[in-house]
């Protein structure tokens, strides 16, 4: 009876986590996935609570109210970072989450490896388990570090340039195959007690390699990384599950793993990255060619405008596309953006909203950024739905977002952006370009859009040159 109840909560935490992200697909059903997200996971904590309490009814009481304690600590924690964290920091905060996932991982395989008794029939490990266990310690321990060199290089505490050196895809494939060798060295006698050095082996391998995968990636490329470094971490929890014989865990690793990878994979597409770079770290751009590019970036007349000027513009224009980035995150904008195109709007104007898959510093950035300002979903259009339109636009108005629209990522094979899909906002009637200032965007590279005689350079504070434009539009 008790094992019928198991698994039966077991399946509707898994079927919650299924719909969970069915609704995290769109922003209109968001809000209900985190709710199905949330009520799945507290079913597979309490059933994994009472299934270890039916399986060691002399467990002493201790030990829940440990479990209950660190529970406690880790939800309170976990709410005041969530509410106080700035949407600009965001990207660190996934990060941080992640290398937390592969951590545990890393310290469950340990337990079991060294307690097997509380983990495995007759404290007996098989092979099986042994690379179960060993797959799930080597993907977490990659996800750690790779995560913590995430985490330093979105908040600055190292620098965003990719550290590329010679052969170092060499090196990574001799370590990768290496793991794998002692994993399956692991597994021809799990209980031998020399197994214990090729196991600690894979522990120190797998953080370093976590190292050296992620650094040499640039920081244009970090929404990249956070989306690999998620399908990583579910891989890990999905590895672990199965030592643990928890369902659950390997339902929701499965699905992160499998969401993380297909996420990836749309946004290699997206900047014109392969997959498999993305596998072997070292992508990113090259540091001669950013140079090069640098060297020979753009130059010519910028024209200068205020928010007079701008006001003026998108008063008399029938159509306007908002294009949002980074910037637009930094100052804290889009409430102000959100004013200033309710008042386009009362005038007449058409306003859309152009999201390009990699804007900001992770998958859905931009997205969450609006949706905090109440932008309506049916205005904000991705790339590819949007794209054809500026060339029936009357302006584009760039607030933030440089690599994402700079034409050089499609006339110039030295940039490092070559290749990336981009916004064309270089085809409306007028760009209108909010920028702190002329330096290269994320990725290094000069915008060759500041240059162009549509376009119109407002620089300033986003935030503050929004609000002088709605300041200017009432007044109008």
């Amino acid at each position: 009876m008790n094992t019928t109840i198991i698994g039966f909560a077991y399946l509707l935490s898994g079927v919650l986590f299924i719909l969970a992200l069915k609704g995290l697909s769109s922003p209109v059903s968001a809000r209900k996935g985190n709710t199905y997200g949330m009520l799945g996971m507290a079913i597979a904590v309490a059933t994994t609570l009472y299934k270890g309490y039916v399986e060691n009814e002399d467990l002493q009481l201790s030990s829940y109210t440990n479990i209950i304690i660190a529970v406690a600590i880790g939800g309170i924690f976990g709410s005041i970072l969530a509410r106080k964290i700035s949407m600009t920091a965001l990207p660190q905060l996934v990060a941080a989450f992640h290398s937390l996932v592969g951590l545990a991982a890393v310290f469950v395989a340990i337990g079991a490896y060294k307690n097997p008794g509380a983990f495995f029939d007759g404290g007996i490990i098989s092979t099986g388990s042994m690379i179960e266990m060993s797959l799930g310690l080597a993907i977490g321990a990659i996800t750690f570090s790779g995560s913590v060199i995430a985490f330093a290089k979105l908040q600055g505490l190292v620098s965003g340039n990719p550290l590329v050196f010679k052969g170092q895809h060499l090196i990574n494939l001799v370590i990768f195959l290496g793991i794998l060798a002692l994993i399956y060295m692991t597994a021809v006698d799990p209980m031998d007690p020399t197994t214990e050095q090729y196991f600690w082996a894979i522990v120190g391998l797998s953080f370093f390699i976590g190292f050296l995968v992620v650094l040499p990636i640039g920081g244009a490329d970090m929404p990249v990384v956070v989306s690999m470094l998620n399908s990583y971490s579910g891989w890990a929890a999905c590895g672990i599950g199965f030592t643990l014989q928890n369902t659950a865990l390997i339902i929701t690793g499965a699905l992160v793993g499998s969401s993380g990878a297909i996420l990836s994979y749309i946004m290699c597409k997206g900047m014109n990255r392969s997959i498999v770079s993305v596998l072997l770290g070292g992508f990113g751009g090259d540091s001669d060619a950013a140079a090069v590019a640098a060297a020979g970036g753009p130059k010519g007349n910028v024209k200068q405008g205020s928010a007079d000027d701008a006001s003026f513009i998108m008063s008399n224009a029938q159509k306007v596309i908002i294009v949002p980035g980074y910037g637009m995150a930094v100052s804290q904008a889009q409430h102000a953006l959100r004013e200033m195109c309710d008042i386009l709007k009362s005038k007449g104007v058409e306003v859309r909203y152009a999201i390009h898959p990699v804007a900001g510093r992770m998958p859905g950035h931009m997205n969450v950024l609006l949706a905090e300002a109440n932008v309506p979903y049916d205005e904000v259009f991705e790339l590819e739905e949007i794209n054809h339109e500026f060339a029936t636009a009357d302006v584009a108005f760039v607030i933030g977002a440089n690599d994402v629209t700079n034409p050089l990522a499609k006339t110039d094979p030295q940039s490092p952006i070559y290749g990336m899909p981009i916004l064309d906002v270089e085809k409306a009637a007028t760009t209108l370009f909010l920028k702190r200032s002329m330096a290269s965007g994320y990725a290094g590279v000069d915008n060759d859009l500041f240059f162009r005689d549509k376009t119109m350079m407002l620089l300033g504070d986003a935030k503050k040159t929004t609000e002088e434009i709605v300041q200017a539009l009432n007044m109008s």
